[in-house]
């Protein structure tokens, strides 16, 4: 039976036999003895997102008082719901992101712990996820923001709105209205400046 450890685009955790191909925390909030979740979804401001193999460690899933493991189809969705890229096992794409997110966002010298504060804002209203006015047309949205419309999550690739699901992408079908952004509004400023969320082989990029 699955644990209750995927993330939708909506930051929602879930059960679900799909595979994911990052994983990452929000902090303890399971009961290992159960290999349950809590009743609280975070205890923690720094959501980050994490490679499923670093060093050749492997971890037993929800099984000790660590940080829970969460798991996201693709880095797309763990923006979404209002993740950033780990500064330990990816460095690299964490110092880019946190280079764009500067530049997107007209500050310097930023540390992680601001961004977390910036995004935490974000992404929650209250317990639940935070949707954000679109004010630009979907077409013009850089690749791999999100967005939800007829209560589906869609991410935008090459000006294309492609369907989220646990599987992967497919294609939407006609025009989406009323659509409000799920990718936070600071971190879409960084995909605007250059930083390039990986995407689930779907999305045909």
């Amino acid at each position: 039976m699955p644990l209750q450890n995927r993330v939708t685009p909506t930051g929602d955790i879930v059960a679900t036999p799909e595979r994911g191909t990052f994983t990452g925390n929000r902090g303890i909030i399971h009961d290992p003895s159960s290999k349950t979740l809590l009743n609280r979804r975070w205890s923690n401001p720094a959501w980050i997102t994490c490679v499923c193999e670093f060093r050749g460690r492997r971890r037993d899933v929800m099984a000790t008082r660590s940080w829970t493991e969460l798991f996201f189809l693709d880095e797309a969705t763990s923006f979404a719901a209002g993740h950033r890229p780990c500064f330990y096992c990816r460095r690299e794409d964490a110092n880019r992101f946190r280079a764009a997110w500067e530049e997107g966002n007209g500050v310097t010298r930023v540390r992680a712990t601001e961004i977390d504060a910036v995004l935490h804002r974000e992404r929650l209203e209250g317990r639940k996820k935070r949707l954000h006015p679109l004010n630009e047309l979907i077409e013009a949205l850089p690749d791999g923001a999100m967005v939800q419309a007829g209560g589906e999550s869609y991410l935008i690739a090459q000006g294309r709105a492609l369907q989220w699901s646990f599987a992967g992408y497919s294609a939407s079908v006609g025009k989406l209205f009323d659509a409000q952004l799920l990718t936070p509004p600071s971190t879409l400023n960084a995909f605007s400046a250059g930083y390039r969320p990986v995407l689930h082989g779907s999305a045909g990029l």
